[in-house]
């Protein structure tokens, strides 16, 4: 008899991680996969970061940050387009990305994100809204 258990066992996890990987990649081609990652500091303070990967010629950020007293000075933008080129220059022809309504949407449909799907009362009374961008000019 199967049993199911709660497991907080990182070596379970990364068995699952494993078993999936090898299910998809004899199904697909490699996704090439690379973690991207950028931190901004000022005088050895991290003042933001954005956190991603590419694969598969995907830009996904998972991850985006900036100190609220270096909003809307640029540092943002700045980060966003640096991730940009470096998934370019990776072969990435994309971008995704999911925020919240209570975040930076607006952010990200100026600088050419386009709403793909969203959740409602993802947390209740908010939405959260997943976009997509392409990266080829």
């Amino acid at each position: 008899m199967e049993t199911i258990e709660i497991s907080q066992n990182e070596t379970d996890a990364q068995f699952i991680r494993e078993k999936i990987n090898e299910y998809n990649f004899n199904r697909v081609p490699h996704d090439n996969h690379q973690v991207l990652n950028l931190i901004a500091r000022e005088q050895n303070i991290i003042i933001g970061g954005l956190i991603g990967d590419t694969a598969w010629n995907w830009l996904y950020i998972s991850l985006f940050w900036v100190d609220e007293r270096k909003r809307s000075l640029g540092l943002g933008t700045r980060t966003l387009e640096m991730a940009e080129e470096l998934a370019v220059q990776r072969g990435c022809r994309r971008a995704n990305l999911e925020t919240h309504d209570f975040q930076s949407l607006a952010f990200y449909q100026k600088r050419g994100y386009v709403i793909f799907g969203q959740l409602e009362d993802f947390p209740e009374g908010h939405t959260k809204y997943f976009l997509w961008k392409n990266l080829m000019r």
